[in-house]
């Protein structure tokens, strides 16, 4: 069977499972290199653009629609650290997100285990505001917000006046920030809490372990797209090894 040299618009839509504005759409982004023209104007695609789109749409799927497009982008511009780069900055990501998730899971299980409620926990080491904000992962602006809506309770320090969270308060606030980062709103949050007030914190161990199916999937996700990436570079862009 003869092999044509060139691939035309359809060609790509077929393989890649997507309509033939897509495709176009995926190279006026960037996502695919640009393509030469025939004298009649037909764009003369080629089997790097078809792994380039195969590649492409793995990216999406792992690292999301911008980061990805960065990425191939640097590729297409030779710049393979650059591109390295922005996937080492997702896998930071996620790797943050699942040991906050861990560290969630790992105090609602002491409470779960002690059969205790939040409230009744004592602590003497406080944390001020900033430094629990950044233990957690979030803004401090966060924080005074989930405070405003009731969720968290800091103490005041006498003279300084600075919020000082407790273990308590650091408990409450990373299943606060799990919960927000999972969806749920302010409403089914303070349920939430009021059932490990109680005692009872099934509800909330159930939403930390979905977020942590959820991290193991993205993961997953972006195995699979590295390997189609790792494919295309030693097939089609092997010479950006030596610049790394």
């Amino acid at each position: 069977m003869k092999v044509r040299r060139y691939l035309r618009t359809t060609d790509l839509a077929q393989a890649g499972q997507i309509s033939v504005q897509q495709v176009r759409n995926y190279e006026a982004s960037g996502f695919i290199p640009p393509t030469a023209r025939s004298p009649s104007g037909y764009r003369l695609y080629t089997q790097k653009h078809l792994a380039a789109l195969k590649t492409a749409r793995g990216l999406v799927n792992g690292y999301g629609w911008q980061r990805a497009r960065a990425i191939m982008q640097a590729v297409d511009q030779g710049n393979l650290s650059a591109a390295l780069a922005l996937i080492d900055e997702h896998h930071a990501e996620l790797a943050s997100k699942r040991l906050r998730v861990e560290q969630t899971l790992a105090a609602l299980s002491t409470i779960a285990a002690q059969a205790s409620s939040l409230m009744a926990t004592r602590q003497t080491h406080r944390l001020r505001v900033g430094a629990a904000a950044i233990q957690v992962g979030v803004r401090v602006s966060a924080l005074r917000f989930w405070e405003q809506q009731g969720l968290l309770h800091p103490a005041r320090d006498r003279d300084s006046h600075y919020r000082l969270y407790d273990e308590r308060q650091m408990r409450r606030l990373r299943v606060v920030a799990l919960l927000r980062d999972t969806g749920y709103d302010f409403d089914t949050i303070r349920t939430m809490l009021d059932e490990l007030t109680a005692g009872r914190p099934e509800k909330a161990i159930a939403a930390a372990e979905q977020k942590r199916a959820e991290i193991a999937r993205a993961s997953w996700a972006c195995v699979m797209a590295t390997t189609s990436f790792q494919r295309y570079i030693s097939e089609y862009c092997a010479d950006l090894y030596i610049h790394v």
